[in-house]
Formats: C-alpha cells, sequence, structure tokens
C-alpha cells in the first residue's frame, strides 16, 4: 500500500474538522470494526483503522461536500493516496462515483452505515452496551424501516453483495469489532 499515516496524526486530523463528540465516536466505531475485519482478510489493520478514524474527516464543516472537501483537505496534509481513495468511496452512489474496489474499500462502504445501526440498536437495550447485542436483535432492527430511518440499508445490502457476505455476517462482524472499542464509544 506505500505510505502509511499514523493513528495519531489521523486522530488530531479528524478532531480538528469535528468538534461533535457524536461524530468523533462514530469516527472511532468504524476504525474498531475496519480493525476487525482487517484481521479477518489478513491484512493491515492500522491501515484499515485509519481509513475508517477519517472515513468521514468533512461531514461536519462541509456536509454538502462530503466524499469531495475531505479529499482536498487530505492532500493538502499529504495523505496517502489511497487513503484518499479508500475514504471518498464509502460515498459510492450517494456522492460520488469513486467505486469500492479493495476489501477495505468495501467494508467502509458496507459498514459506515451499518455501525449507526448497531448503535442506536445497542442504546435500545437496559444495558445500552454493544457487549450483549445479539445479530438477532439488530437484523430484526434492520428489518424495521422506522427504526434509526436515516440508516440507509440498501447501501449495506448492496456492500453485502460486493463482499459475497451474508448480512448476517456482517452484522456480527460489526457487533464484534464495535466490542472491541466499546469503551471508547461509549456503549
Amino acid at each position: 500500500m506505500g505510505e502509511k499515516m499514523e493513528r495519531g496524526t489521523a486522530w488530531e486530523l479528524l478532531c480538528e474538522y469535528n468538534q461533535s463528540e457524536a461524530l468523533r465516536r462514530h469516527g472511532l466505531a468504524v476504525e474498531g470494526v475496519m480493525r476487525h475485519f482487517a484481521r479477518l482478510y489478513g491484512e493491515d489493520e492500522e491501515v484499515w483503522g485509519v481509513i475508517g478514524l477519517l472515513h468521514d474527516l468533512d461531514y461536519e464543516m462541509y456536509p454538502e461536500a462530503h466524499c469531495v472537501k475531505s479529499q482536498e483537505l487530505m492532500k493538502e496534509r499529504n495523505v496517502p493516496e489511497s487513503y484518499i481513495r479508500a475514504t471518498a468511496s464509502h460515498g459510492y452512489g450517494i456522492v460520488v462515483d469513486i467505486k469500492p474496489e479493495t476489501n477495505a474499500e468495501k467494508v467502509l462502504y458496507t459498514i459506515d452505515e451499518l455501525t449507526g445501526l448497531v448503535a442506536a440498536a445497542a442504546l435500545m437495550r437496559p444495558s445500552k452496551s454493544v457487549m450483549d447485542l445479539e445479530v438477532k436483535s439488530v437484523k430484526k432492527k434492520f428489518k424495521t424501516a422506522s427504526f434509526a430511518a436515516g440508516v440507509d440499508r440498501q447501501v449495506i445490502l448492496n456492500g453485502c453483495e460486493m463482499l459475497g457476505r451474508s448480512l448476517e455476517d456482517i452484522i456480527e462482524h460489526t457487533i464484534l469489532g464495535m466490542r472491541e472499542v466499546h469503551e471508547s464509544i461509549g456503549l
């Protein structure tokens, strides 16, 4: 993958452009899930984690230019092109035409929205935690369009198809990845 970006540098960059604790926690959740999937695919979890952390870099300050402005911001900071492309590709078909091609890009595209659904499902539990959350509970919430209505379920299903993995499998590994960072994301 060539040049790598340090996680600490990525965190500082994320915090510079995102003051919202909710957006920072979302970045940490996606980072955790990306690291988990990187291990499943036998790939570099540091690289995948940084991609997950930075994926919504521009969302708070430039929501109307999401996935476009982030490319510009990262280029200004000499972020490696592979990271820029990967983070931008999660907006494929919505805000950009950059189709996910690598495993990291496909996973990010698939799990970004799903982490929000999993977090919402966890908050409905008495424990308010992912630690006791089950796949069947998330799948039931997935089927209820009014629950976490902002979550684009079609994107998740499209991502499952890209990855050649079942929805249940993706949900399971998303929960497992979020469990690894449950303290930092407050779940």
